[in-house]
């Protein structure tokens, strides 16, 4: 049978084709469900944050933001893509703020852009001010940002059409983006049946959902960066051409057609960010940064660790662009084509390394969000905050690293065949894949001591 007469498979794995699935994703409940428990949650965290306990170890916002939200973020970013995006109450906020006071201009140029450099650039600082001002050890800190990030938002919806914010400005959602395009499902619409389309009813909207909050049109679509999974182009096709498939980790890579510089560089500098979080919550850091204090002769901590985030963003950019150097010599193209284009393999280490470190401060202190939960209703316990032993979570850790850095050689590999060839293909690959190793050693290094906790 020829390729163009085989079944497309992902028509046959449709899970919209399970009409209760598709009924409910079509109604009004969607994703309305999922996001009013998010936006209550999210204003008892507000308010604790910025009013309760001064103590992390006591505060509920801080436990529910730091030890449950946010390690679980990555994995649903894997195995859902962006839904959370969906459900955000950041975005429930903006939708609301839109609706009353938007001014509804369309987004600057300027951030179209660049904005993807803005929220590299953001990214690096809310990492940096963390380490420097402990914002994830204060709950001041915390509920701070989280107001911060709140005016953003809503400043942005009064002046700017849909979600400009979560589409150009969101830290968090650039990292969102990239991480599920890792991922297991993907939002596709069929093509063929999209060529005879003239409402475009998905993009622009119309009676039964507006139109795509993240400026997508769902024909044009080939990766998971920038879908939510909100439902609208489900709702409003007329010609039942969205799909809901599942598909092979990490495989969005293979096939890519359009390389962007900003996301790779994010990739990258998330490698450096993910060690920087790794070694600053092991128990020697302390001693560690006092030797760096004496031996770049300086008497400031903050200055000291300023320098050694500058060198750990920096190094794994560098080595990228070495291996790239080495690289093109087999290819012929620009520093920045190639870059650009074999960075994306990075982002399965990077996602997994990112759970492996969380995933100490889940199983290890989850416990504390009950204890803080009852202290809203003024009951203190206290007890053991761990789910399982301190080894067991270190195996954990190891098999997700090693799965990651196996993800990763096989994406960069993957990369290189598709664009080079066969015959070609390891040749080319050879430099990312032993930067890659690296990388993987280097985090795996890092889970061999045990972190500190945060709560």
């Amino acid at each position: 049978m020829s390729q163009k007469n085989q079944p497309n498979s992902s028509q046959t794995k449709n899970f919209l084709k399970f009409k209760p699935l598709k009924r409910f994703m079509q109604s009004s409940l969607y994703p309305a469900i999922f996001q009013w428990p998010a936006v209550i949650i999210f204003a008892v965290i507000m308010v604790e944050t910025l009013a309760g306990p001064t103590n992390a170890h006591d505060n509920f916002g801080t436990a529910a933001t730091w030890v449950l939200w946010w390690p679980l973020l990555p994995l649903f970013f894997f195995l859902f893509g962006r839904f959370w995006c969906a459900v955000c109450p950041f975005a429930w906020v903006s939708d609301l703020t839109q609706r009353f006071f938007g001014a509804n201009r369309k987004a600057p140029n300027f951030l179209r852009k660049y904005g993807l450099w803005i929220i590299d650039i953001t990214f690096i600082f809310i990492t940096w001010s963390d380490h420097i001002w402990g914002v994830v050890e204060s709950p001041r800190g915390s509920g701070t940002l989280l107001l911060l990030i709140l005016g953003g938002v809503m400043v942005t919806a009064m002046l700017f059409e849909r979600r400009t914010w979560c589409r150009y400005l969101c830290f968090l959602g650039s990292l969102s983006g990239n991480y599920s395009r890792t991922g297991m499902l993907e939002l596709r619409a069929d093509k063929e049946v999209c060529k005879t389309c003239t409402t475009r009813d998905c993009y622009k909207g119309n009676s039964k959902a507006s139109g795509c909050p993240m400026f997508e049109f769902p024909m044009a679509m080939e990766n998971n960066a920038n879908c939510n999974l909100c439902g609208n182009c489900i709702k409003s096709c007329p010609h039942d051409s969205i799909r809901l498939t599942p598909r092979k980790p990490t495989s969005e890579f293979w096939g890519m057609t359009r390389a962007r510089f900003e996301e790779s560089f994010l990739a990258i500098v998330i490698v450096g960010i993910v060690f920087v979080q790794n070694i600053t919550m092991l128990e020697f850091y302390p001693t560690y940064l006092k030797w760096a204090e004496l031996s770049l002769g300086i008497a400031d901590r903050d200055i000291a660790f300023t320098i050694l985030f500058v060198i750990a963003m920096t190094t794994p950019v560098l080595l990228l662009f070495v291996a790239t150097a080495i690289s093109k010599r087999f290819t012929g193209e620009t520093l920045r084509t190639a870059f650009a284009r074999f960075g994306y393999a990075v982002i399965p280490l990077d996602l997994a390394a990112h759970m492996a470190h969380n995933l100490f401060h889940l199983l290890a202190e989850g416990k504390s969000i009950y204890y803080t939960f009852m202290g809203l209703f003024g009951k203190h316990i206290e007890g053991p905050t761990s789910f399982v032993s301190d080894p067991t979570i270190q195996i954990m850790q190891y098999a997700l690293v090693i799965s990651g850095t196996l993800g990763s050689l096989y994406t960069a590999y993957r990369i290189s065949k598709k664009n080079y060839g066969t015959k070609k293909a390891l040749s080319v690959a050879m430099p990312y894949l032993v930067v890659i190793l690296i990388f993987g050693v280097l985090n795996f290094l890092t889970f061999v001591v045990r972190m500190d906790m945060r709560m």
